[in-house]
């Protein structure tokens, strides 16, 4: 009889949902005596594991959703185990029970998800699969949380019958410290229970795609006239007109470029960017962004560093970013060609042929490109030059789409989602956090060409109802100390990264939006995103717990007692650098334990639960009488004395002690005695007391956000040098690079 119930119901799923399974001999490898473990999607999780398991396990369900009418039918054909959670002769019910060799289902969240993500875990199946001695089945359930029997209808898209998969991982066990005991425990257990609820949402993803594929996926799963685009020349695009016009422009891109080529992009935050790229993904074209704020020679330098030939720009965005040297320059070493040149050139039929590709831009995509590769090359980022010549950061399909699952896991992407980037798109964190993670998630990105705008991007903000703004701290402070209090009501996601998030901004936030900041961490090499705090695992001062399918560990570095270098590998690490005169060849990483490893080239430290705490950048600490000491605590404790300023720490040779310290700021009162006041009453090594402290009007930063500290050492060097007339120049020079990072509009603030 059941056997026969369980044949028909898998018709009707088959039917309806188009259910696959994947992982079954991992069912068979988990032995009797088993916990089975699955996310909590929808009313139809509990009727698809009954269908598609051999046996017939038993469901441990809270005795009060047992109770209701709804389940009545459902709970005739399976055994039940009524369970309270929070009450102990209940758990101990149920530990006896795995203990005689049985198999239980069991929903850690204990609820269906309201938000698309994983929910709060309880202790309570973590200790019962620890004090049963049971192996664990994790099982994945993807795509009924689109269905109407979920709880997101108002929250994000829901079709009648999405296709759902059912996903079983490999068995695993609770390994926990003997000595561990009582709270401690039950937290370890937990801890480690979501963990690897984490990790089953993270393979819930198909990362081995290619990014047009994958974007072809969101059109199809979010409908391909939702909305997704907009910037601030009032151009608003679905998914169908972004392809359209992608289409459109590849008839053209296809005639100029080869194959696989490296090919330029010099273009401000505007719908243009997106679109050109996706004209280059469908052609195995990749994309090299350029930073336009980095300078004539480390533009040229990049060009030579990704070899390349031909570099698309808008002749609208040379003339109001007074940008003609660069174009003139860049002209005598690449073919630098004008998107308003190869709009006219577009026929009507080219339109008519793009209109009829984007009715089925997969179909299209298969023809002409066969069976790509999600592990070649996808686009090329270039690191900040911050402290060096820029490197080429090399990003996999694999690589990028890998990121979006991890992060997808804590930041629940949907379509009543408005996403506000003003993030220049050349730097990691623009493109892949701001853009491409969101369009793939199905949420609306509004693109701002310049992040400096600090009067207007709070106005903007609260004009477009914006819910997820990603930025730096020099930025949120910046808005903050401008805005309206209503005017970031809408925000449900702020999260920071690229530089250290200050006590002082996220004091600021609270108390006047009553917004907390989340702060994560990443680098151009991983796509970017390592690390992020959310609302379910959250560490103030930290920059979170490390993202699902990624490793670490910490290097020792000579002199430093906390800490180490912080080394990362996983799906979304790189493929490689390209280097300057490389010949193109990519550079993989490796370290000191084999390749695929990447140094991060920050000091950090984990703590007993796993959150990441960054201490500062390797090469920003100096060695003075045999010890490592950080210029970000110098920093820190210079925020501690003058705590409305900002400031920066920088060193310098000097013959007696190998190196100096320098502090920068723009506290017109800053002085030693103060500073050394703040280095006694904290405690701390008096080494942190920088040599000499000088007044800056305003700090010089990169358009990433950063603080450029390869310029701000030149300027004091070149003081060192002059000995004179330091100030004037340093603010002359400081008000000279900012102004070279703000928007193109006359009346910018």
């Amino acid at each position: 009889m059941i056997s026969l119930i369980k044949f028909l119901l898998r018709g009707l799923l088959r039917t309806f949902y188009g259910v696959t399974v994947n992982g079954m001999e991992n069912y068979y490898q988990a032995g009797k005596r088993v916990l089975i473990v699955a996310n909590h999607t929808s009313l139809l999780d509990g009727i698809l594991l009954y269908a598609w398991l051999p046996e017939t396990p038993t469901f441990a369900i809270n005795s009060g959703i047992a109770a209701r009418k709804s389940f009545r039918l459902f709970l005739m054909f399976v055994d039940l185990f009524e369970m309270d959670q929070t009450s102990p002769l209940s758990l101990k019910s149920m530990i006896r029970f795995i203990r005689d060799d049985k198999k239980a289902v069991i929903f850690p969240e204990g609820r269906i998800t309201t938000t698309g993500t994983l929910m709060k875990i309880y202790e309570g199946p973590a200790l019962i699969a620890d004090k049963a001695d049971a192996m664990i089945l994790p099982i994945a359930i993807d795509g009924a949380q689109h269905s109407p029997f979920s709880y997101l209808q108002n929250r994000g898209h829901v079709r009648r019958f999405p296709k759902i998969t059912l996903t079983i991982l490999p068995p695993v066990k609770i390994l926990l410290d003997p000595e561990l005991s009582g709270h401690q425990r039950r937290k370890e257990a937990t801890l480690k229970l979501q963990s690897l609820m984490l990790k089953l949402q993270f393979v819930t993803y198909n990362h081995h795609q290619t990014l047009f594929q994958a974007m072809c996926q969101a059109a199809t799963k979010y409908g391909r006239n939702l909305v997704v685009l907009e910037d601030t020349n009032n151009v608003v695009l679905t998914y169908k007109q972004i392809f359209t016009r992608a289409f459109a422009m590849s008839r053209l891109l296809q005639q100029q470029t080869t194959r696989d080529e490296y090919t330029g992009l010099l273009l401000p935050n505007t719908t243009t960017v997106v679109v050109c790229m996706m004209a280059m993904q469908y052609l195995s074209r990749v994309p090299a962004l350029l930073n336009y704020t980095a300078g004539i020679q480390n533009i040229l330098k990049a060009c030579s560093t990704a070899g390349l030939k031909t570099v698309y720009t808008s002749r609208t965005f040379i003339e109001r970013a007074s940008l003609q040297d660069l174009a003139n320059e860049l002209q005598q070493h690449v073919k630098l060609v004008y998107l308003e040149d190869l709009r006219d050139q577009i026929s009507l039929k080219d339109k008519l042929t793009a209109v009829i590709q984007s009715w089925n831009p997969a179909a299209s995509y298969q023809r002409h490109c066969g069976k790509p590769d999600p592990d070649s090359p996808a686009i090329i980022l270039f690191t900040s030059g911050s402290e060096g010549v820029p490197k080429g950061v090399v990003l996999s399909h694999s690589n990028i789409l890998s990121n979006f699952a991890q992060v997808r896991i804590h930041i629940d992407f949907k379509p009543s989602d408005i996403v506000f980037t003003c993030l220049p798109l050349f730097h990691s964190f623009g493109l892949n956090a701001g853009t491409l993670m969101p369009l793939l998630g199905g949420s609306k990105v509004y693109l701002y060409p310049s992040p400096l705008h600090y009067r207007i991007i709070p106005q903007l903000v609260y004009e477009k109802n914006a819910t997820i703004f990603f930025g730096t701290n020099t930025f949120f402070k910046g808005y903050a100390n401008y805005a309206h209090p209503f005017d970031f009501h809408t925000l449900r996601y702020v999260v920071a990264g690229a530089e250290k998030l200050r006590e002082d901004t996220r004091q600021l936030w609270m108390e006047k939006f009553g917004i907390r900041i989340f702060e994560g961490y990443g680098v151009t090499e991983s796509s970017p995103v390592i690390s992020v705090n959310t609302p379910l695992v959250c560490r103030t001062g930290s920059v979170g717990l490390l993202l699902p399918g990624m490793q670490s560990y910490l290097a020792p570095v000579e002199g430093l007692e906390q800490g180490g270098r912080l080394v990362v590998s996983g799906p979304n690490v790189m493929l490689g650098y390209l280097l300057q005169n490389s010949n193109g060849i990519i550079v993989p990483p490796a370290a000191e334990r084999g390749p695929g490893w990447h140094d991060t080239g920050d000091i950090a430290d984990i703590d007993d639960e796993g959150f990441i705490w960054i201490l500062g950048r390797a090469k920003r600490f100096a060695k003075l009488g045999g010890e490592m000491v950080s210029l970000t605590a110098v920093e820190e404790i210079a925020i501690h004395c003058w705590p409305a300023a900002n400031h920066a720490a920088i060193t310098l040779f000097d013959e007696k002690k190998g190196e100096r310290i320098v502090l920068v700021t723009d506290f017109h009162g800053a002085d030693r005695k103060q500073f050394t006041e703040a280095v006694r009453e904290l405690k701390v090594s008096e080494l942190h007391i920088p040599r000499k402290i000088v007044l800056a009007e305003e700090l010089p930063v990169l358009g990433s956000g950063k603080t450029n500290y390869q310029l701000l050492t030149e300027m004091v060097q070149a003081e060192d040098q002059e000995g004179s007339g330091w100030i004037r120049k340093i603010t002359n020079l400081v008000k000279l690079t900012s102004a070279d990072h703000r928007s193109l509009e006359p009346d910018a603030d």
